[in-house]
């Protein structure tokens, strides 16, 4: 199912193969590719019609959008024990916007639990972002399309069989 960008929303029909914006509140990995192509792994979180990404000095991501807005993004499931698979990519623009605290706080929360106390210190929040030089990306689609592509494991249980081994 293919879905547009209308008045700056993007909406699943009630007809979507799945809950679109429910796969998307999971802490998943999502896979971005820019020119080149260059993938890149990434932590996001879906809000306000878009996926909002960390960028800062590391990223090649915060000095390519400028020049090169255009992205392709994949958030995917795939359980080949319980046969769960599927899929959101979407395609649009990207921009580097300031940081912003409460978003990223909302983001690092869906990855790393409650208790920033007990984070990584590589994802503190303290002190001054600018100084950082820590931005946020905003990849807002055009168009996005969900996938179901579930299947039945062929054991019950779903393990391996015996054979199944590589």
């Amino acid at each position: 199912m293919r879905v547009e960008r209308v008045d700056d929303r993007i909406r699943f029909p009630e007809g979507a193969p799945f809950d679109v914006e429910e796969l998307l509140a999971q802490p998943l990995v999502a896979r971005v590719a820019t020119r080149g192509p260059v993938v890149r792994p990434v932590w996001y979180l879906w809000e306000d019609s878009a996926f909002w990404v960390f960028v800062g000095p590391w990223s090649r991501l915060m000095r390519q959008l400028p020049d090169d807005p255009v992205f392709d993004l994949v958030v995917d499931v795939c359980e080949v024990h319980s046969g769960l698979v599927r899929q959101v990519r979407a395609h649009g623009t990207g921009t580097v916007e300031p940081f912003d605290v409460p978003r990223a706080r909302r983001k690092l929360v869906r990855y790393l639990g409650r208790h920033e106390e007990r984070w990584d210190p590589r994802f503190s929040l303290a002190g001054d972002p600018q100084a950082r030089e820590l931005r946020l990306a905003r990849l807002a689609p055009d168009v996005m399309s969900a996938h179901d592509m579930t299947f039945r494991p062929s054991l019950p249980d779903g393990s391996p069989g015996e054979g199944d081994r590589a």
